[in-house]
């Protein structure tokens, strides 16, 4: 029975305050996505509280009422859970701002708030509670996370946090785990003071001669172990990313060299979940991680495009782009968003069936601009048309998005005659500075053919009684080599 009750699911319940200037399309959107990142993290949300109000509480972002009605859910005496998750959304009023309020209504205001606080002091029993942890819907501040969690009686993370733990998770490579360790400590470090505060004075040391002089507290000497850390992370990145550009130049170096051609860079990029590794999968034929899950690639993939084409085409998958994503930790991951930044073409995946598309849109443009890859061209791709419905319904979307974004490709990267309009498309953008010529190869030089078909796309070939005549397209610098090169390789003959 211990080891069930071990394995069972991290039960969760989401909270979000709605702002005036906020939609309820806007406000669905952005629960269901909180819902889905604790679906990552293998949480069970088991309910939704909504609040409307002019805004967020100073002391524990949800007004009095709403915290002890959480309080009463998480120690189980409200209602049973119903099967449907969304019938537990309770959209109140808006309640008395304490902070907007007369005084006299203020000190009633806190009076309440305090005695609230004072019979919520204790966690709620792990053994009875129906609630495990509270997901909040935005970032707060360490001092309201910490009240509220103190009065609901159970673990509190705002949405920073959860996709901070996300990309903790998932991290795989020496780099991607630096970068999350710090902008997990960057987050932890002013959550440190708050702890110190409700310690009070048992949290200070004392230095000095029989115990007298300038003390420290724990959380001071916690915060500098910290910076130190932070320190001597970012100069492990320095030194991985140098190590990367000189990776990165040998590759191009080598590439060169084999066929005297420059490399073609794609990079795939959009908001979490969108496709991307699915469509990176049928591009390439390489087998990469595809979960139906947010963030489930951190780790920037590099395949060859293919079949292969001329100019030869290295594709990127990067990490997922996400509403409020945490500014530490775009600046954190801007070495592994440099594929965007420096790739010749971004292939803008956007999932075609999310009515929220827009919003995700905006989000996407806004961290290319935030990561210098604002100017780089780009293909909208919007992908998972096969879901939107019938074929009626997703020839409608289709034709509604072909409308509105003139350029974009509508696709399934299920669909191989989809992904092959894609390859076609990507080829295209590469090639229209390519120029047509034709080389003639002497019978005697047959052992340079295979440097003609692997820096050159064939398009015809003929033979006469003195060799063998190419109608090729390529970059003009490598066509003039491969002549000069078949000219002296005639003259010799």
């Amino acid at each position: 029975m211990q080891n069930e009750l071990k394995e069972a699911p991290m039960r969760a319940v989401v909270a979000a305050v709605q702002l005036p200037s906020v939609s309820d399309v806007e406000l669905n959107a952005s629960i269901t996505e909180l819902r889905e990142l604790a679906k990552t993290l293998g949480y069970q949300v088991v309910g939704t509280f909504i609040q409307k109000r002019a805004r967020f509480d100073s002391t524990a972002y949800l007004g009095v009422g709403k915290r002890q009605e959480m309080r009463r859910f998480v120690e189980g005496e409200a209602g049973e859970v119903g099967k449907d998750e969304s019938a537990l959304e309770d959209e109140t009023e808006d309640e008395l701002d304490a902070d907007a309020a007369p005084a006299s209504v203020r000190k009633v205001a806190k009076g309440g708030a305090a005695r609230a606080k004072e019979a919520a002091q204790s966690a709620a029993d792990p053994e009875t509670r129906r609630v495990d942890i509270v997901l909040v819907d935005h970032e707060i501040s360490p001092s309201q996370a910490r009240n509220l969690e103190i009065e609901v009686g159970c673990e509190v993370m705002d949405r920073t946090m959860v996709i901070l733990e996300i990309f903790h998770r998932h991290a795989s490579s020496r780099a991607a785990r630096a970068q999350v360790e710090i902008a997990r400590l960057g987050y932890m470090s002013p959550r440190l003071r708050e702890a110190a505060k409700l310690a009070g004075p048992k949290g200070r040391q004392r230095s000095g001669t029989g115990g007298r002089g300038a003390g420290e507290t724990h959380s001071a000497l916690d915060r500098q172990k910290i910076r130190n850390r932070i320190a001597e992370l970012q100069l492990e990145i320095i030194a991985m990313d140098k190590e990367r550009q000189t990776q990165r130049a040998r590759r191009q170096e080598g590439q060169a060299d084999q066929a005297g051609q420059k490399i073609a860079r794609v990079a795939l990029v959009g908001y979490t979940n969108a496709g991307k590794s699915t469509l990176m999968r049928a591009l390439t034929g390489s087998e990469v991680l595809v979960a139906n899950k947010l963030f489930a690639t951190l780790d920037t993939t590099v395949r060859a495009l293919y079949p292969e084409a001329v100019p030869r085409v290295l594709v990127s998958d990067t990490v997922g782009f996400i509403k409020n994503l945490p500014h530490d930790l775009v600046a954190s991951f801007k070495s592994t968003l440099e594929e965007a930044a420096e790739s010749s073409l971004l292939l803008h995946v956007i999932d075609a069936s999310d009515p929220g598309f827009e919003r995700q849109l905006a989000v996407t443009d806004e961290v290319l601009s935030e990561i210098g890859a604002q100017d780089v061209p780009r293909i909208r791709v919007f992908n998972k048309i096969d879901v939107v419905g019938d074929e009626a319904a997703q020839a409608e979307r289709a034709a509604v998005l072909r409308e509105k974004y003139p350029k974009c490709i509508v696709m399934s990267a299920r669909r191989e005659v989809d992904v092959a309009n894609l390859h076609a498309a990507i080829r295209a953008f590469f090639q229209k500075d390519l120029v047509e010529a034709e080389l003639f190869l002497p019978w005697s030089a047959q052992q340079l053919r295979g440097k003609i078909f692997a820096s050159c796309e064939v398009l015809e070939e003929r033979a006469d009684d003195a060799g063998a005549i190419f109608r090729v397209r390529g970059e003009s610098v490598v066509v003039n080599a491969l002549r000069e090169q078949l000219g002296s390789a005639k003259t010799a003959g």
